[in-house]
């Protein structure tokens, strides 16, 4: 874990953005097509540690970015090439357009000031997404990474950041994979190599923390 130091080095807020990833009812809610990675989100706390990390952003002028993944009720633009996509098209919850399913699930709660970036396609938040440009217009130099699922989207995401020059902070219990036993393996042995890996808790004292300027 890094020190107190140089984790607020790095959670300043004028260059810090927030990530969730694919925190939707369809997702991480009480229908959610995926009900072992619902529960698993629910009972490690790891979505409530993203409500907490998202309302501390909302109070310190941290720019939180919800990424969802959806798509057409006709099927048109998904990606098929994966046996991943090919399942997710048989189950019975489908993550359509402009239904409850690609909703941001309580307890996080969305803000005007928040964006919602929705992909059609492919596994990653960012990569292909429109979301690369946006962090770079935002003047993102840090980007926590939060949400589900520590199996795919997750290290998807960290990599892309890190490729795209960014500096991804992941708060271990604020993501969540299925097994269980899965993420804190995923975070040990890949995830500790490439990002800056801390708590729920440490994110939230760096950031609220007074700020002088010299």
């Amino acid at each position: 874990m890094p020190s107190y130091a140089q984790l607020s080095e790095l959670l300043d807020p004028v260059s810090t953005v927030l990530l969730t990833v694919e925190c939707q009812q369809g997702v991480v809610g009480p229908d959610s097509a995926l009900p072992e990675l619902a529960r698993e989100a629910r009972s490690s706390g790891a979505l409530r540690n993203v409500a907490r990390l998202v309302a501390a952003a909302h109070e310190t002028g941290v720019q939180v970015v919800h990424a969802i993944a959806e798509r057409r009720p006709d099927g048109r633009g998904a990606s098929r090439n994966a046996r991943l996509f090919r399942a997710a098209e048989r189950l019975p919850v489908q993550q359509l357009s402009g239904t409850t399913a690609v909703r941001v699930a309580p307890p996080i709660e969305v803000t005007e000031e928040d964006f919602v970036a929705r992909r059609l396609h492919g596994l990653s938040p960012i990569h292909g997404t429109g979301v690369d440009a946006l962090l770079r217009n935002l003047g993102c130099r840090t980007l926590v990474v939060t949400g589900v699922s520590a199996n795919v989207a997750i290290p998807n995401a960290v990599f892309d950041a890190v490729n795209l020059g960014h500096t991804a902070v992941v708060p271990a219990d604020a993501i969540a994979g299925v097994p269980a036993d899965y993420t804190p393996a995923m975070i040990r042995h890949t995830l500790a190599l490439v990002a800056t890996v801390s708590t729920t808790d440490e994110v939230l004292a760096c950031l609220k923390r007074p700020r002088g300027r010299a």
